[in-house]
């Protein structure tokens, strides 16, 4: 028997005082704040009181902290997996704001179903469905939880309601520490829940891809 349930949970606050779209790249931690956030997570998911059986993480810092609560709950070390990490995007580094009033950078945005900026939502989407299937068959039972990004687990959500990748990345229904919940039915995903366990009032969450 595979999985009973997985959930793929988002990270908490990043520490980000220069408000930079941070992507990839390395050094971007949890704030305290995310610590706190994260272990909010961990215990709405132990709340459901359904043994979590695996754990699994993209490989940035954020996420693998993220886990840590999750490990201290319910003892499973996490296993990471390249293909639920954030998605390549130009304008690593930047302030959003800034690098979009600048005309050099309008040619990444001609395109925005692809999108033009970033890795294309098929791809995400296609390498989110292998992880889900990877992680849903490694265990004999109980749930799974995946700590991974913003952008991944929405294009996941989108992919399984059968909705189209593009989208206005500021209307995501994805906050900092929540948890998508989803079981696989057959050979078809089916999304069960969505929670916001955690405290995010005055949170800074301009990072995102």
């Amino acid at each position: 028997m595979p999985a009973d349930r997985l959930h793929l949970v988002r990270h908490g606050e990043v520490h980000n005082p220069d408000r930079v779209l941070y992507g990839r790249l390395p050094g971007f931690g949890l704030s305290v704040a995310g610590r706190r956030m994260a272990r909010q997570a961990a215990d709405y998911v132990h709340g459901l009181d359904r043994p979590v059986a695996s754990l699994v993480c993209s490989p940035l810092q954020r996420t693998r902290e993220s886990a840590e609560p999750f490990t201290a709950l319910f003892g499973a070390e996490p296993l990471v997996d390249e293909r639920v990490i954030e998605p390549t995007n130009v304008f690593e580094g930047r302030r959003m704001k800034r690098a979009l009033v600048n005309p050099l950078n309008w040619r990444h945005l001609t395109r925005p179903a692809v999108p033009s900026w970033g890795e294309a939502y098929a791809s995400i989407a296609s390498r989110m469905l292998q992880a889900m299937d990877a992680a849903w068959s490694r265990p004999d039972s109980g749930d799974v939880v995946v700590v991974s990004h913003q952008l991944p687990i929405w294009v996941a959500h989108l992919t399984v309601a059968g909705l189209p990748g593009r989208h206005d990345p500021r209307k995501r229904r994805c906050a900092l520490s929540s948890v998508t919940s989803f079981e696989k039915r057959g050979d078809e995903w089916v999304e069960v829940g969505y929670a916001e366990p955690a405290s995010t009032s005055g949170a800074v969450d301009v990072g995102a891809v």
